[in-house]
């Protein structure tokens, strides 16, 4: 099938690669000419694991071509998926513009029947929106169809192939036979294909969303509870996790969600309930909770060095807001770094893959490192914010060797307090008591 892909960024070129890897005939299209320039010379701007490789594959064999020119890719495609970007406008609602005007120019270049695929999160009613845009433009016939996306960063390719589930929101069944056709290939061990009416499809990305990030800021509120009572959060997380109507995903305290998807959904959610008359009062304090999250773990980094903040160098692990990407996009590691900045504080980061961009996003100012053990040179503490596995065993004596304090501000619970303690450090953590040495 021959298949255009509008947005080359995170969601549409894992689909256009997963697309052409199942043998479709793909064509993405971008407005930004050294974004395609890039990914014909093979280069891919973002870090996903695996993703190089299929496009790389697909290139060669002619599958998957990049352009600018979105006539033609309008001209050469049946099914048109749209993954432009939605970024959150200044109130927190999403911006729709480039959406519409990708909307308006499909309509001008069609010269025939076209199903085009939302596959960007987009507002509920966003599909009565884009649908007129289209209309106004042309005479053929089209059909609309909601297609949200469920990827991971640092995962994406998994989800797409071996799917949870995929949401088809539209009326026509023309239109869902052959979206079913283009997942087929990705159906093979069973079904899990959701037929609804497009407004469904658009709630339904927001509300699994909402209902992730809930998860993530109902267990912080808990380890703030764990830590006042003297419990621990780790062993209340099994405890709970262990129930079959709960599960253990989602459950792991931290320093708050970020990420592309949760915090500019979680606000977009929040708009649309203001805009009909309905406040949504828990997504609105899910997300109070996470803005809170930050402050209150970069508040524990600050109180401890006090006055001597200025006179402080804090060794940074992990800029990504998650392991297995270098998106930083609403990091909380990014927010934390900033207020340690504004009290005079020096940071030396590293990040595997985040280094630069994570730079890039705090503004300068900080040392990025080659290593983490770079880091560590002559800093007074460590401090983490990414989970990346080679944080997970790390040499707890070359660490201690290095700081000049052997003092660690764990942000994702990586080590064990007693252990730490063990090894001579001071170690606070998320909803667990903090050790010291001298309490063994």
């Amino acid at each position: 099938m021959n298949v255009g892909v509008v947005g080359s960024g995170y969601v549409g070129l894992v689909a256009g690669a997963c697309f052409a890897d199942a043998g479709n005939r793909v064509i993405c299209v971008d407005a930004d000419p050294s974004k395609i320039e890039m990914l014909q010379r093979g280069e891919i701007p973002i870090y996903e694991p695996g993703l190089k490789e299929i496009v790389e594959r697909n290139a060669e064999a002619g599958r998957l071509i990049f352009t600018t020119d979105l006539v033609a890719g309008v001209k050469q495609s049946r099914v048109l998926f749209l993954a432009v970007g939605t970024p959150e406008a200044a109130d927190g609602s999403a911006d729709l513009s480039a959406v519409l005007e990708v909307a308006r120019q499909i309509g001008k270049a069609m010269d025939g029947y076209r199903i085009v695929v939302m596959k960007s999160t987009v507002p509920v009613g966003t599909h009565r929106k884009v649908s007129e845009a289209i209309a106004a433009q042309t005479g053929h016939p089209f059909d609309y169809v909601s297609n949200p996306e469920f990827l991971k960063e640092g995962a994406a390719i998994e989800d797409f192939t071996r799917p949870d589930r995929v949401v088809i929101g539209t009326t026509n069944p023309t239109a869902v036979a052959v979206m079913k056709e283009l997942y087929a290939p990705f159906m093979r061990k069973s079904e899990r294909i959701f037929v609804m009416d497009p407004a469904s499809a658009e709630m339904t990305k927001y509300a699994a969303n909402a209902l992730l990030a809930t998860k993530i800021s109902f267990m912080n509120e808990i380890a703030g509870l764990c830590e006042r009572f003297g419990a621990d959060v780790d062993l209340v997380r099994r405890g709970v996790g262990s129930d079959s109507r709960l599960g253990h995903a989602f459950l792991f305290p931290g320093v708050g969600y970020g990420g592309s998807c949760f915090p500019k959904d979680v606000s977009a959610l929040m708009k649309m309930g203001e805009a009909v008359g309905r406040p949504v009062l828990i997504v609105n304090a899910v997300h109070q909770v996470n803005q809170r999250q930050r402050k209150f773990f970069a508040q524990r980094v600050l109180e401890h060095f006090g006055e001597k903040c200025p006179e402080t160098t804090l060794a940074v692990w992990g800029l990504a807001f998650k392991a297995r990407t270098d998106d930083v996009r609403e990091s909380p590691a990014i927010a934390c770094v900033r207020m340690f900045l504004e009290k005079g504080m020096k940071v030396r980061a590293y990040d595997p893959e985040a280094a630069e961009t994570g730079r890039a996003a705090v503004g300068g100012g900080i040392t990025i490192c080659r290593d983490g053990y770079e880091a560590l040179d002559g800093a007074d503490a460590l401090v983490i914010f990414t989970d990346w596995p080679e944080f997970r065993n790390p040499d707890f004596d070359t660490m201690a060797q290095k700081l000049r304090q052997r003092l660690v501000f764990d942000g994702r619970n990586m080590y064990d307090p007693l252990q730490m303690a063990q090894r001579g450090f001071t170690y606070y953590c998320i909803g667990r008591p903090s050790v010291l040495p001298k309490e063994l």
